[in-house]
């Protein structure tokens, strides 16, 4: 009894030590400059979360939305913010810069 014991706390010590160990979530470059996302069209792999690292040039801010993702953050001009992104399923996912909103568009796309 006394070693099942033993071998079950060093099991869940064992899960509880790894569990905050993962691989990093790869990063995805996004930059704002004259009121347009670039690139404009970014691909990721379908079913791995990623992080957009927005980079806002302009002096001014800029709010990345995105209705299909449930994304929106206020990017300070002149300032980088990381956005973590769920796995997203296969499909095109847009977002726009909702105060330049006729030239600051673009899309994901998760193949």
């Amino acid at each position: 009894m006394t070693r099942r014991l033993t071998m079950a706390v060093v099991a869940t010590l064992a899960l509880a030590m790894t569990a905050g160990v993962g691989v990093a979530a790869d990063e995805v470059a996004l930059t704002i400059e004259k009121n347009r996302f670039s690139p404009e069209e970014i691909k990721v792999k379908a079913g791995t979360p990623f992080v957009l690292v927005v980079t806002n040039k302009d002096a001014g801010p800029e709010e990345f939305e995105s209705k299909d993702l449930r994304i929106e953050k206020i990017i300070p001009g002149g300032k980088t913010m990381k956005i973590g992104v769920r796995a997203l399923k296969a499909g095109t996912y847009t977002f726009v810069g909702e105060y330049h909103e006729k030239t600051a568009k673009g899309r994901i796309i998760a193949e």
